[in-house]
This record gives structure tokens, sequence and C-alpha cells, in this order.
């Protein structure tokens, strides 16, 4: 593991190329990023610009046409896909626009079903599910199910199934973006609120008032990293 202010992240070269038929599209071009431990980090650009993309990569959904990506200090080309997979549950944790959230199962299922793939014992299960929902203010509602919830409380319980596992890394992508603006600012509040207790975060946003609320701010334009800046309050 990385002790404070180690690199926690590092990408070096990162290119992506999607092939469709006789077409190349380069979605990613020489992606040098470094996160350390305990940052936060924003990824803004315009639609297109690989925002996602580069999510995908950062969280082990997809793989880079070439560069090289370490992760905690392990180059990530060397994992099998069960370690693959086993990082992904144990060290990110993911936000999406979507929520995401399995419309038959209840908020405190959703958020224990990471945890169960782990093996974790239901009883250790039981106290990370009830903290994660506590700190997201949702415990009064873990019998309800998501159909029963608004969008922010939806985003709400999104958010504490990703922290429920202790993740190295928060991956948020455009996690306001089906949110009106109020329940928009309080999602980032909780962000914030993670992010001051020790949690790293990388939240992709087309939004410059959300991109605000990190550290750092890194802008993408056509696959390429254009500006990195100390993000303005």
């Amino acid at each position: 593991m990385t002790g404070p202010n180690e690199t926690l992240i590092k990408l070096e070269g990162i290119k992506k190329v999607f092939y469709t038929d006789e077409l190349e599209t380069h979605a990613l071009a020489d992606i040098h990023l470094e996160i350390a431990k305990g940052e936060y980090v924003s990824i803004s650009g315009p639609s297109g610009c690989g925002k996602t993309t580069l999510l995908s990569i950062l969280g082990l959904l997809d793989t880079p046409t070439g560069g090289t990506y370490s992760l905690a200090g392990h180059a990530v080309a060397n994992l099998t896909p069960s370690e693959r997979a086993r990082v992904r549950n144990r060290q990110i944790g993911f936000i999406f626009q979507a929520f995401n959230l399995i419309g038959d199962l209840n908020v405190y299922e959703n958020v224990e079903l990471p945890l169960t793939y782990r093996g974790m014992p239901s009883s250790e299960r039981d106290g990370r599910v009830k903290s994660a929902l506590e700190r997201v203010g949702m415990v009064h509602r873990m019998k309800h199910y998501p159909s029963q919830l608004s969008g922010g409380q939806q985003q709400r319980v999104a958010v504490a199934r990703a922290v429920a596992g202790e993740p190295a890394i928060l991956l948020a992508d455009e996690p306001t973006g089906n949110l009106d603006s109020q329940n928009g600012e309080a999602v980032m509040e909780l962000l914030r609120e993670l992010h001051s207790a020790g949690a790293t975060i990388c939240m992709v946003t087309h939004d410059n008032r959300y991109a605000r609320h990190a550290e750092r701010e890194v802008k993408l334009f056509d696959g390429k990293v254009v500006e990195e800046e100390a993000a303005v309050r």
C-alpha cells in the first residue's frame, strides 16, 4: 500500500484506439497522469473528449491500446482477469451517473452485494453496510427499493455502496448528471466529506461548477490532457 502523498495512480503514454469496420477512433492519445493517495481530482472537458474512456481504464473496466498503468505500485497489465476483478472489487469504488442500483434488491441489499462477492462474514457485512448508509443519511430507508426513492436518494445509496468496501480510490462518472442542482450539490458535499476523511477521488464531470470542488482539475480535449491546474474554489 502507498503512504500519504505517495502516488496511487500513474499513467504513462496511455492510448486507446477503437476499431470499427475500417475506421480507427483515437479516444485517448498519450495521456500522462499521476494521482496521489488522498487527492481529489476532477477530469473535465467537452462531450466525446475521452473522459469516460479514461475513467473506464482507471477502473479496470477497459484496457489501453498502449502505455502503462500502475495502481499502488503494481503494473495493471500484469494482472490476470481474475486478479483484475479482485482489484475492482476490493480497491475501487464506482459511482455512476445512472446509479446502477438493482431494482429487485432493497437499499441494504444493494450496498451489501459487492461485499458478499468478497466472501465477507455476515456480521462484518452488516456493520459495513449500516455504517456506509449512516454516512449518507439513508439508514432510515434501508428496507426501501430503488423505485421508492428519489434520484438524489438513489445516488446517496450508490455512494454508500461505493464506500462500504473501503476502496483505495473512488471513481465517479458524472455523479450529478441525472440530478437537479440541489441534489447535485448535496452529492458533491458528500464527496467533499469523504475526501476530508481521507478518500482518494477521481471524478469525471462536464460541469465547471462541480469540477471546482476538486483540488486539481485535469482538462481533456480530443483525447489529450490540454491543461492541469489547481481548481478555483
